[in-house]
């Protein structure tokens, strides 16, 4: 074989080499830049404040949604109990550390509006005034959009879910005041209830009840953060 059919073999493999890294180095080229187009989609998603809700996220809020009812199974005792803020004294721990877990994994807006919808269609046959948590779901989440822009800042979720059950007590003020109609001994028992007897008592117990949502959301952030740590709570 002649010198310059070895050169011209040799240049040809070097052709095809410069050609195929060039293939190869278009094809990189082009999987960065949907990497990157698919980075940038998913950023600009969860800079939105208002996002869709998948399946799971549902799933995982009606699971919390459970362990609050079953650790709040206590209920039925507090309702008979002629004591102002009884219930969410009784309720507040549980009541807000299941709310905030569930907010921190579903930073979506109205992930404290479904929870509450869901605990109020078993909470409105033992009790029906409860189901006015729903309001209190929707004042806690107006409150902390307008404060934190959505729930992306986990001191957003301690936030809602401290504001969470303490909105309660003046709702359930009001309807006992102005819907509930009674009289004679049953008319004291309500009077008794709602602490209309005593101003010390409505403001002492609603301080306490502020505070043990408060500690209840702190638990429920730290819970979550470990979680995720351990990789449960992706």
């Amino acid at each position: 074989m002649s010198e310059d059919k070895k050169k011209q073999k040799q240049e040809l493999a070097i052709a095809e080499l410069i050609e195929s890294t060039e293939e190869v180095n278009e094809e990189n080229q082009t999987e960065v830049k949907i990497a990157k187009a698919e980075s940038a989609e998913v950023t600009e998603n969860e800079n939105k404040i208002f996002r869709k809700y998948k399946i799971k996220d549902i799933v995982f809020l009606a699971i919390i949604t459970a362990c609050t009812l079953v650790t709040g199974a206590i209920m039925p005792l507090l309702v008979n109990v002629p004591l102002f803020g009884i219930i969410q004294l009784g309720l507040g721990l549980q009541f807000s550390l299941f709310p905030a877990i569930g907010m921190m994994k579903v930073r979506k807006p109205f992930a404290l509006l479904l929870q509450s919808i869901f605990i109020s269609i078993f909470l409105v046959f033992m009790f029906p005034p409860m189901v006015l948590i729903i309001v209190c779901a929707i004042v806690a989440e107006a409150l902390t959009l307008l404060i934190f822009r959505g729930y992306k800042n986990d001191w957003a979720c301690v936030f809602a879910g401290t504001l969470y059950m303490p909105m309660t007590i003046p709702l359930l003020y009001m309807y006992y005041n102005v819907f509930y109609t009674v009289s004679g001994e049953e008319k004291a028992a309500v009077s008794m209830f709602i602490g209309s007897g005593n101003v010390g008592v409505i403001i002492g117990i609603t301080i306490a009840v502020i505070a043990v949502c408060f500690v209840g959301s702190l638990i429920g952030m730290i819970i979550a953060r470990e979680l995720k740590k351990a990789g449960k709570l992706k």
